[in-house]
C-alpha cells in the first residue's frame, strides 16, 4: 500500500495520456508546495512581494514543462531548460533566493513527474528545516554584532592617516581603510574604515572622542554587511 502510495501516476511500461484529473491534481499538489516553500522563505527573511509570487509559482510552471514531455526524448532538454531559469532576474540573486528557486523547481519537478507524495515531504520537511535555520544563528559569526563600518568627515589639513590612529586603537581589535573620498571642492576629505570594536557597548564613548578630533564634522557608524554580490 504505502509503495503504491510514492508511485508515480503515471508509472507504465510506455508513456501513458495524461488525465485531467491527474493534471489537476498535479498542477493543484505544486501549487500548494509553491505556496509552503515561498511562506518557508519569507520566514524571518527580507523579500519582495514579487519574488515570493514567483518563487509560489515556479513549482507549477516546472510541472506543466515536465508534464507535457512526459515519456519523451526531449525531456532531458526540456528540465536544462527549465532549470536554466534560475537566471530570470536581470540582477544576480543571493544564495539564499538562489537556493529558493531550485528547492520550488525540485518541488515542481517531482510534481510532474507524477510522485506527488515525495513532492509533499520534500516541501515540508525543507520548509520546516529551512525556518529552524532561519530561527537560529546557525552560519552567523559570533563576533558578528562588533563589526561596523565607520565613516568620517574631516577637514583637509587633518592627515587621516595617523589623526585617528590612538583612538582607533584603543577602541577597536581591527580597522583597515577601504575608501577615501574628497568632498565640498576638495575642502573635506570623508574616510571609511572597516572596524571591529573591542567593546560594542562603548561606541557612544568612541564616537564622542572622534568628534572631538574632527571638529565636530560629521560621523558615521553602521553595521558592516556583505556585499550583496557575495554568496
Amino acid at each position: 500500500m504505502l509503495d503504491s502510495f510514492f508511485s508515480s501516476l503515471f508509472e507504465s511500461s510506455t508513456a501513458a495520456a495524461i488525465t485531467v484529473s491527474d493534471f489537476l491534481i498535479c498542477i493543484g499538489a505544486s501549487l500548494v508546495l509553491g505556496l509552503i516553500l515561498a511562506l518557508a522563505y519569507m520566514y524571518k527573511s527580507r523579500y519582495t512581494k514579487s519574488f515570493a509570487v514567483t518563487m509560489a509559482l515556479i513549482p507549477s510552471v516546472v510541472c506543466i514543462v515536465i508534464m507535457m514531455v512526459n515519456g519523451n526524448i526531449g525531456a532531458g532538454v526540456a528540465v536544462a531548460g527549465a532549470f536554466s531559469l534560475v537566471r530570470f532576474r536581470s540582477a544576480a540573486g543571493s544564495a539564499k533566493e538562489i537556493g529558493g528557486i531550485f528547492l520550488a523547481m525540485g518541488a515542481g519537478l517531482a510534481c510532474g513527474m507524477g510522485y506527488i507524495a515525495f513532492a509533499v515531504c520534500f516541501s515540508l520537511i525543507i520548509g520546516i528545516v529551512w525556518m529552524l535555520y532561519s530561527q537560529s544563528r546557525f552560519g552567523e559569526k559570533q563576533d558578528d554584532d562588533a563589526l561596523r563600518t565607520l565613516r568620517i568627515t574631516i577637514p583637509e589639513d587633518l592627515d587621516y592617516c595617523t589623526v585617528f590612529d590612538d583612538i582607533i586603537s584603543e577602541y577597536t581589535s581591527q580597522s583597515k581603510v577601504v575608501k577615501v573620498k574628497t568632498t565640498n571642492l576638495g575642502s573635506l576629505f570623508k574616510i571609511t574604515w572597516n572596524i571591529k570594536l573591542k567593546d560594542p557597548s562603548k561606541e557612544k564613548e568612541f564616537i564622542d572622542k572622534l568628534r572631538c578630533r574632527n571638529g565636530n564634522l560629521e560621523i558615521a557608524v553602521s553595521p558592516q554587511e556583505i556585499q550583496s554580490n557575495e554568496l
